[in-house]
Parts: structure tokens; C-alpha cells; sequence
């Protein structure tokens, strides 16, 4: 099992004023770092920020997410291929800093809703699409990890059954699916059952207590999560996602309104320990 720190901490663009950050963080003793990609017009800080990780020896996934105009589940063909162009861009980037799995919802819209329940012609729209886009992934070499939310951030994905469902439906090597504590915490009876039922299409795993604080301070079913982690033989990336309020925008769309923790690399600190520990005694 290997450990990474989600950048989405502190910035929604990495750029050389975080080169102090990645120092931290290598001396924390993560093994990589999660880079959010949301900017594709360019692709020359991607090729910086690579040459930055392969000097610390740090390991590199990335994360995105996909808008109404991009929404790979739309009925509107137009729409659809542009959630594929999108994908295409944002794997490019990924390549440039030498990403192993771009993760996140990218099967749909995020906090865009039908005012319904996901329909069967939403799936085949999806499969259409998303299959498109792991031929995309393929070419890049970088492992798409489709992420399930909660149903009060999206409703086409939201359980780890549906998700594992349609990956195994797209059935391309190049895509998988990612599993969050903190979307399971809200949506699943018991997360060890939802690891187990999921642990053959899983590439990537998301650690995020149930307030987005310090992992191992809140309700999660730790016991529970770290058991199913060993049961299913995971040893891929374990990856700390916690959401603060130094940036304005993205603490409004992640509904953080109050402080979780004193200090962020604090956090980094508490979380690698408390993952080392729990993974030992799971």
C-alpha cells in the first residue's frame, strides 16, 4: 500500500509557488501527491511540475471533474464528444507530469441533477462515452478511476455496486473505478462489504474522514474500512483527501464553512500516521 496527499488542499493549479509545499510533503513521508487538473490550456507547467516530483522521487495521480457542457451521460451527442475532448486534454496534461491514474467523477456532471433517478439510457449514453475516453486513457497511458459521490453531490454513480456495474459494462482495462470513505460513509451499509463487492475493478482509494477533517477524528467506520482493504489484497494508492477553506471557491463547492483543523500540514502529519497504524493493524 502505498500513501498520497491530495493537493486540492491548498490549490485547485500547482504551480512553482507550491514547490515548498511538495518539499513538505516528501519530508512528511507521502509517497505521492494528487494533482487536480481543471486549467488544460496549457500544458507546460504539467511538464515542470513533472521534472519537480521526479527530483523528490514522488509518485503522481491526478483528479478532475466534469461540467454540464461536458457531461458524458447527456443525451446530446455534441455534448458527449466534448466530455470526451475534455478528458483528452486533461489526460495530456497528466502524461506531462507522469500521472498513473486520472480519478474522480468523471462520469458525469458533478452538482448537476435530473430532478430523477440515473435511467438505463443515461447508462448506455455513459458506456458510449466513457469507453471512448479509456481509448483516450490508453494511448496517454495513465488509468482512468471513475469515482462514485454521494447523492446530494451527483446521482448517476453514487454506490460502489452501480460503479463496479459500469465498469464492468465499459469493459476496458484502461478503466476502472476509485473508492471514497467519505462518499461510502454517507451511502453504503458497511464499507468493508462495499470494498469487497467492488475490489476487482478498484485502482485507487480516497481516505477522507466524514466532516473532510483529519482522517481518524470523525465517525468512520475505520475498523471497518481498513479490514476491507486487507480482505480484498488492496496495495495501491491510499490517498488523503481533506477540504479547508483557503480557497474561497472551492470551500463554497465542497460546503466547507467553519475550520476542521488547525493546520494543514498538520493534517498531512496526523493522517499518514493514523493510516500507518491502522493499516498495520487491520
Amino acid at each position: 500500500m502505498k500513501t498520497g496527499m491530495n493537493l486540492l488542499l491548498w490549490t485547485t493549479e500547482v504551480t512553482a509557488e507550491h514547490d515548498v509545499l511538495l518539499d513538505q510533503i516528501k519530508e512528511i513521508g507521502f509517497d505521492s501527491v494528487e494533482v487536480p487538473i481543471f486549467n488544460v490550456a496549457d500544458v507546460a507547467p504539467y511538464e515542470r511540475l513533472g521534472k519537480r516530483l521526479k527530483s523528490l522521487g514522488l509518485g503522481a495521480t491526478a483528479v478532475t471533474v466534469m461540467s454540464p457542457e461536458a457531461n458524458p451521460i447527456s443525451p446530446d451527442p455534441v455534448i458527449r464528444n466534448a466530455a470526451v475532448a475534455y478528458l483528452d486534454k486533461v489526460l495530456a496534461c497528466g502524461a506531462a507530469f507522469g500521472c498513473e491514474i486520472l480519478c474522480g467523477p468523471l462520469h458525469s456532471a458533478i452538482g448537476h441533477f435530473s430532478g430523477q433517478g440515473p435511467t438505463e439510457e443515461e447508462f448506455k449514453a455513459g458506456i458510449e462515452t466513457m469507453s471512448r475516453a479509456a481509448e483516450k486513457a490508453q494511448g496517454h497511458g495513465i488509468r482512468l478511476g471513475i469515482e462514485y459521490l454521494n447523492r446530494f453531490e451527483i446521482y448517476f454513480l453514487t454506490t460502489a455496486a452501480q460503479t463496479s456495474r459500469f465498469v464492468r459494462a465499459v469493459n476496458h482495462p484502461y478503466l476502472k473505478m476509485m473508492y471514497d470513505s467519505f462518499h461510502a460513509h454517507i451511502e453504503e451499509k458497511n464499507q468493508a462489504q462495499a470494498i469487497l463487492s467492488c475490489k476487482d475493478e478498484t485502482i485507487h482509494v480516497h481516505i477522507s474522514e466524514n466532516d473532510r477533517g483529519v482522517p481518524g477524528t470523525g465517525q468512520v467506520d475505520w475498523d471497518s474500512f481498513f479490514a476491507g482493504l486487507k480482505q480484498s489484497g488492496y496495495d495501491g494508492y491510499v490517498t488523503i483527501e481533506a477540504f479547508g477553506r483557503a480557497l474561497p471557491a472551492l470551500a463554497a463547492a465542497t460546503r466547507v464553512w467553519r475550520d476542521l483543523f488547525p493546520d494543514a500540514l498538520g493534517l498531512c502529519r496526523d493522517g499518514l500516521a493514523f493510516i500507518k497504524k491502522r493499516a498495520k493493524l487491520a
